[in-house]
Order: structure tokens, then sequence, then C-alpha cells
């Protein structure tokens, strides 16, 4: 081991913070993320260990189970590269103590990101980008992709220098109630998030007819009446403006009795159930390819 001491720089906490985007590409069913983890890591630990058997044996140590979120992973990589920078310098710093830190941290930081990026910032970003794709604006997706990645790489740089700043301290922190807090009321945002969501992006129409009546004259169009051509078309829209029906016959379907009675009902009612499924743990593939035959069935029997 070498006298002079190992000291990371910013240089190469940024290429561990990159090699981290590819956390999950090994993943596995055994140890999840040890693989993506141990990669991570990588270009810390090539210059900590210079010596080929100190290096095998630090990337060993790395390759047990972990399991976080792809995220919250940052400030796990930096207090472990303070370690690590202390057990390449000469300090006791044992491979169960390591070991301690990663998994006392997994647990708490894994239940954080999801209602922080998946229940919030996502579908925040992406509903302004959706929203202005929509209206053909091509700016929409481009938005979405630059505001959150600027958001996703800030957070994950910022969050591992914390980590290899506060180094092993930070443990402290995790049973404390700030995290809890935070955790719950960014869960409560990401509901009514998702909440407000659902009447506009999951949409279904029932197409049963429900009655047929008729329209009293002069209140429909009368299309043999109309001029031709332009002129024509132009008083059918003004009448139509007007609140003049198209047709002789006021058609009321299944969707527009529940849209009277509550505007969403069967796309709350959808959603509930996926939740209630997943509670259950029913695979999400299942629930997508349950849905795709029903939603098939349904519209071939005119329900849909």
């Amino acid at each position: 081991m070498a006298d002079q001491k190992i000291k990371l720089t910013k240089a190469d906490r940024f290429k561990v913070m990159w090699h981290s985007q590819f956390l999950q590409a090994s993943w596995n069913y055994e140890r999840m993320q040890n693989g993506g983890f141990a990669y991570s890591l990588i270009p810390a630990l090539r210059k900590l260990y210079p010596k080929k058997e100190d290096m095998a044996e630090a990337l060993q140590r790395h390759l047990v189970f972990f399991n976080v979120h792809p995220y919250l992973v940052s400030p796990i990589i930096g207090v472990t590269l303070a370690l690590e920078e202390d057990k390449a310098n000469g300090a006791k710093v044992e491979d169960e103590a390591i070991q301690g830190v990663k998994v006392g941290m997994m647990g708490p930081l894994a239940g954080v990101g999801d209602p922080v990026f998946w229940y919030t910032v996502r579908p925040i970003v992406g509903a302004l980008g959706a929203s202005m794709a929509i209206q053909g604006n091509i700016l929409g997706p481009i938005l979405f992709f630059v505001i959150w990645n600027v958001i996703r790489l800030a957070f994950m740089w910022y969050t591992q220098e914390f980590g290899y700043r506060a180094g092993s301290a930070i443990t402290n922190d995790m049973s404390g109630g700030l995290l809890q807090k935070v955790t719950r009321g960014a869960s409560m945002m990401g509901m009514f998030v998702l909440g407000s969501l659902i009447e506009r992006w999951v949409n279904i129409t029932f197409t049963p007819v429900v009655s047929r009546t008729p329209v009293q004259k002069g209140g429909y169009i009368d299309w043999n009446s109309l001029p031709a051509g332009a002129k024509g078309i132009q008083q059918a829209l003004i009448g139509q403006s007007n609140g003049l029906s198209l047709t002789k016959f006021k058609t009321t379907t299944l969707q527009n009795n529940l849209d009277s009675l509550i505007p969403g009902l069967a796309g709350l009612l959808l959603t509930f159930l996926c939740m209630w499924l997943l509670k259950k743990k029913v695979s999400p593939i299942v629930i997508i390819i349950g849905i795709f035959i029903v939603g098939v069935v349904l519209h071939v029997l005119h329900v849909l």
C-alpha cells in the first residue's frame, strides 16, 4: 500500500456517477444490482487499488446482494467511496462495516425513490411535454427529455457528493423522522398528481345505446334544405354551434349517463382495479395483457 495518501478527485467521482447510469444493466434475480454497483465503482477502485489483487478483492467485496432505487443509489455510492478511500489509505475499515452501511441505507432510500421520481417528478414533467406534443409542438418530447435528465443527473451528482463528504456519518440520519416526513409528503403529492391525471389519460367509452328520442322540428339541422357547396357547410356549422342537433334523433349512450353521474368514473375504477391487482402481487405484464384482451373482446361485442 502506498505511503502517499490517495485522494479521489472530482473527476474520479464524476466518472463513478456516470458509470452508475448502468446500475441495472446486469440486473439478476439472485443478487439484483450487485454487478451494476461494482461496475459503478470501477473508476475509483482502479485508482485506490493499483495492485491487481487488491482490486479483485474490492470488486469481490461489492458483488454481494444489493438493491435500491436506481437514482437513490448515489448517496450510497458516495458513502462507499469515502469508506473505500479511507480503507485504501490504511484506515481500519472492515469489509463488514462497508456492507453494513450499504445495507443500512438501502431500505430507507429505496422507499424514497418511487414517490419522489416515479410518482411526482416524472408525471409532472411528462404531462408538460405530452400536453405540448398533443398540440403538435415538437418541443414537447424534447423538453421532457431535457428537463427530466437535467433533474436526474443533477440529483445523482449532488447526492453522491453529499454522501462522499458525509461519509459513514450519513447513516445516523437514516433513523430520524426527517426522511419519513419527506417520503410521506412526496407520496401524498405524487398520489394527488396521479389522481388528477387519471381523468385525462385513462379513457373508457361505453357505446351501448340507452335511449333514442326524436328531436322537435327546428331543433336539428335539416340537411335537405341547406344550399349546396361551401355555403351549406357554413350554415351547418353555425347551426351546430348554436346547439342544433346533427340528426333528427337524440341518442343517449351508457357513457353519457356515466358522465352525467361522475365524469371519468370508469377510468377511475379501472385504475383502482389495477392498483388492487398489483397489491395482490399480480404481474404488471399480466395486467397489461389482460386489459388488452378484455378491451378487444368488449370492442368486438360493441360494448366499447
